[in-house]
């Protein structure tokens, strides 16, 4: 849906949205065809990073799953400034369409982080990962984590989703629309093979520059994280 020409001009990227992404060990699969499933569920992480943000204005909010008006429109009511990038559409163009790729070599990834999060220093108030993390191999994710640490102010909020079992072969395609402040529109649509899988103590080792890693579990062994700066 076209967006209203006043957020036009507070959004990067414009990129084409959808689809998955490639690494070494993580293989793009079609969503072409198949029905989308949508389920709207309660979200205790998202309901955690609005508490941080719900009695300010004027603050900046960085989107990492391109934009979307229904997620554009309840963050700029609230009083927000939104920014969009359509990370995994970067990645793809970066590291390849369909055949698995290797994310490590050096400018690649430096080509991917001028791309997708070339913000000065402090720049976020917040930032919604949504699941984009899981696209990422061992090499480009800690880069991106880095990035990540640099262009949020401290004491801002990060809310990533992972998924909760180390053990399964593929995980779904999702889509996230923003309902309430507690509560999610979940869309899913086919199924990848993560590029990696986590538990706890290595989401608290990976964000281990940041203040503190915040765990909520869903029925749909995710695992909501807030991420504190």
């Amino acid at each position: 849906m076209p967006l209203p020409g006043s957020l036009m001009n507070i959004l990067r990227g414009g990129r084409a949205s959808g689809g998955g992404s490639t690494s070494s060990n993580s293989t793009f699969s079609s969503r072409k065809g198949g029905e989308v499933v949508v389920n709207t569920r309660q979200s205790r992480g998202l309901e955690e990073f609005f508490s941080y943000i719900r009695d300010q204005s004027g603050l900046t909010i960085l989107d990492l799953a391109g934009a979307t008006q229904q997620n554009v429109s309840f963050i700029t009511n609230l009083g927000h400034r939104l920014y969009s990038e359509d990370f995994l559409a970067i990645l793809r163009e970066t590291f390849g369409q369909e055949a698995p790729t290797d994310q490590s070599n050096a400018g690649q990834v430096e080509y991917f982080l001028r791309q997708a999060l070339d913000y000065e220093p402090g720049k976020f108030d917040g930032v919604l990962a949504w699941d984009v993390l899981e696209y990422l191999g061992p090499v480009l994710l800690p880069a991106v984590v880095e990035r990540l640490h640099k262009i949020v102010k401290p004491k801002s909020y990060i809310l990533a989703f992972f998924h909760n079992d180390a053990k399964l072969e593929a995980v779904p395609f999702y889509s996230f629309r923003i309902q309430a402040m507690n509560s999610l529109q979940v869309g899913q649509q086919g199924a990848r093979q993560p590029a990696q899988l986590f538990n706890n103590r290595s989401l608290e080792k990976l964000f281990g520059n940041f203040d503190s890693v915040k765990f909520f579990l869903t029925k749909e062994r995710l695992r909501e994280v807030i991420i504190k700066a």
